[in-house]
């Protein structure tokens, strides 16, 4: 699987006063009519057990200029508290979430539902709101095993 190139995004989630994140390479289109998409996450999580309290989260399609944040958001072991700190963000109106500012865009969901699936958990949540961010920076993708920018348009 680490030959098939992946869109790299955060997803990220308000609990409280603790904002939390992850690096994910799963992110996909569900639905146009309603608007839906869908990412997977490791059972244990911090991430995923917060979804059990809270039903909104973010997503941002990261840019090809995030890569340190990609890379650091998806250290295992990481503090709980303090994900963003250094990280720029803005919060998402509808959501609270943190929406990192390297990005094409950033979306704001609202949980539909979770199955598990293995070691990960399939969340499908329908988009509130999608918004662009600036344009004609590249991407992000993971490939062979690393993050790689791609190219500016």
């Amino acid at each position: 699987m680490q030959r098939l190139a992946a869109g790299v995004t955060v997803v990220t989630l308000r609990q409280g006063a603790t904002d939390l994140a992850m690096t994910a390479t799963a992110l996909t289109s569900v639905s146009l009519h309603p608007p839906m998409v869908l990412f997977c996450v490791h059972t244990d999580a911090r991430i995923r057990e917060a979804l059990d309290a809270v039903d909104t989260w973010g997503v941002s399609i990261l840019d090809g200029e995030a890569g340190v944040a990609a890379e650091r958001l998806a250290s295992p072991g990481r503090p709980a508290l303090g994900q963003l700190v250094g990280i720029d963000h803005h919060r998402g109106p509808l959501t609270g979430a943190a929406l990192l500012e390297d990005a094409q865009g950033w979306l704001e969901c609202r949980t539909q539902w979770v199955r598990n699936a293995g070691d990960h958990d399939v969340v499908v949540g329908q988009v509130l709101d999608a918004t662009l961010g600036r344009t004609a920076t590249g991407a992000l993708v993971h490939h062979l095993g690393r993050l790689r920018p791609l190219g500016r348009h």
